[in-house]
This record gives C-alpha cells, structure tokens and sequence, in this order.
C-alpha cells in the first residue's frame, strides 16, 4: 500500500478507505468522487492505476483540490450515461462538455453493509435533450476476486504478482420520471502508452468516437482487437454489445516489469444500451469503450464498459452490476502468458 498517498489525501481532507482481501490484495477507496483509487498486490507500494500527479504532495492537492476544474484524483470511477445527455449539456453542440459536480465528485457517503464500505450518492440531473430531471441512487464496494488462474496446472507464480477485487454497483431511480432512461458507466483509469486488448466473439469494427487513430495503432482482427494507446490529444472508441465478450485487459511496461489488468463483466446484448455516438445519437447498442488521454486532463488509459439502462422502456427502475478486476506484474514473457490465457490466445 503507498501510505504516503494516503497520507497526502488525510492532509487535504480527503479521508480514504482500505479493503484488504484474503489474499493480501489492498485496494484503496476515496470517497471523494467515489473511487477505487489504488489496487496493490500484497506487500507493494506500487499502484496498478493512474492517478493524477497532483496527488505526489500535499501542497499540489490542497491547490488541485481548491481549484474549480474536475477534480480527477484517478483509478476506478463509475459515470452515468448517456454522455449526450449528461455531460453534453448544450447538446447537439459539442464544444462544452462539463462533469456535473453532483455526479463527479458528487457526495459520496460511506456506510458499512456486510462488514466492508459502501460509498452511496445521491443526486439530481438534468438531461440535455428531454430536460428532465431525474432524482438516483448510486453505490458502489468492492469485495475479494481470488486470482482466476490458481487451479490451472502448470503455472509458476515465483516472481508473478497478483491483485484483485469484485466491484458492485448498483443505480436506482428514486421518484424519476417515467420516460427518463440512465445507465451505469464504469471507467478504470491506467498508465498511458500501453496495448488495450479487447477480445471479441466476431470481427468487430470499433466506432471512433472522438479523435483520429492512426491504423497503425488500432488493429482488428478477427477474434481480438488491438488498441496502441500513445497518442497526443483526446481520442475515443465503442464498441457493439453483440460482438463483446465482456472481457478486455491493457498491458503496460513500468520499471523493467510489465502488468496487465483485465476487467471481467457482464454483457447482455439483450439489455439496453443507451451510450451512443455524438454525431449519430439514435445508435444505440454499445457496450464497450476505450478512451486515450494525454492532454491537459493528465496522461492515461481509460477501460471503459457499460451497465443496460433503467427507466423509459426498460420496465425495470434499478439495476445491480458486479465485474472483476484482476491484475498481474511481472517479467514481459510470463505476463504475456498469462494475457493468452485470459484474453486470446492471438495475444
């Protein structure tokens, strides 16, 4: 665990919280903005995530903090969608998109359900295109994921390391109107100039959402995609519920090691999704997501999926998601290994 962030955090205001799972895995919550900031193996200082520089001391943050722009402290967050309506606020004009700070970072409070935190928000938002308001509930907590590779034969861990945790989330409408339609989002933040790897049942064609991408940084393949995030600027793709397996990984080198993390969710094709493209808002259908950032928002990967929505023609009035985040760090060739176990074995 890196006890200076912590205590750069506690000096600023910001308590935190640590959940510690059998295994040793330590992962760190802020409830300011509703984050699962830090994801350590057990005995480490050294944090799977990304989280923002301002965050190195505490005379940084308590000026980061104090400032009126987002106050992105990293990790693993969860937004609402969809983004036209949310953060899109003069949509269909593009030229302002603001994280309304009910949402982001919102008023987390932390209660204690089953022996572990909970970070519960409520809040109220206005939807862009209706202009309706709807009133909701979010919670989010994190619980033990045992490493999914410790019954297969064969395997060395000398010198491999492993963290990792189940996430639930849960959304409620709370007296919202009928025809208003929200959906969970949720998006681990992770050390720019890495592979994003998104295995895929048939050949999918990601939808540039923002940006341009060189061809020579976003392969597609027949099974598996891959996604050379590297470039300046701000670019974003989605990609379709009916091809997703519901499982993507980055890979990343820091230090002479390389590290993977793969989340592990749910995807129901059935469901619906209700995240679209800006230029084409009537798409609907999109599951997955993967956004590079190296402006002046900071330097980082984003791995983003969504959750079926609630509300207007949905029938349902709350949804609960859980998903899996398993991180390894180790030599180049044994983390490749382990990526073709557990993503494609084209990796």
């Amino acid at each position: 665990m890196n006890d200076k962030l912590i205590q750069t955090l506690k000096a600023v205001g910001k308590a935190t919280e640590v959940f510690t799972s059998p295994d040793g895995t330590e992962v760190l919550l802020l409830p300011y903005g509703g984050r699962v900031l830090g994801l350590f193996s057990p005995g480490s200082s050294e944090n799977f995530y990304w989280t923002n520089p301002a965050l190195d001391s505490e005379s940084a943050a308590r000026a980061y903090y104090a400032c009126d722009d987002w106050h992105n402290s990293g990790g693993d967050r969860t937004w609402l969608a969809p983004e036209v309506d949310v953060f899109l606020p003069d949509y269909p004009r593009l030229d302002k998109y603001f994280q309304p700070r009910q949402l982001d970072p919102g008023d987390y409070q932390v209660q204690r359900r089953d022996g572990r935190p909970w970070l519960v928000n409520r809040l109220t938002l206005t939807l862009s295109r209706s202009g309706k308001e709807v009133m909701l509930e979010m919670a989010k907590s994190v619980a033990p994921a045992a490493n999914p590779l410790r019954h297969e034969r064969g395997w060395d861990w000398a010198g491999l390391e492993y963290a990792g945790y189940t996430q639930f989330n849960s959304l409620a409408l709370l007296g919202s109107p009928a025809e208003a339609r929200v959906g969970l989002w949720n998006l681990i933040q992770m050390p720019h100039q890495g592979e994003l790897l998104v295995p895929t049942f048939s050949r999918s064609q990601p939808r540039l959402i923002m940006g341009a991408i060189p061809e020579e940084d976003l392969l597609v393949g027949d099974r598996l995609i891959r996604y050379k995030m590297r470039q300046t600027g701000e670019h974003k793709i989605s990609l379709r519920a009916v091809g997703a397996t519901g499982r993507v990984a980055y890979l990343y080198e820091r230090g002479r090691k390389w590290s993977l993390i793969v989340r592990n969710f749910v995807v129901n094709p059935s469901g619906e999704y209700i995240d679209v493209p800006w230029n084409d808002p009537e798409h609907l259908g999109y599951s997955t997501q993967a956004c590079n950032v190296n402006s002046r928002l900071g330097q980082f990967s984003e791995l983003e999926y969504h959750i079926p929505a609630i509300g207007r023609g949905t029938g349902l009035a709350r949804c609960d998601d859980s998903s899996q985040v398993w991180a390894f760090r180790g030599a180049k060739e044994r983390i490749v290994s382990v990526a073709r176990c557990l993503v494609s074995s084209e990796v």
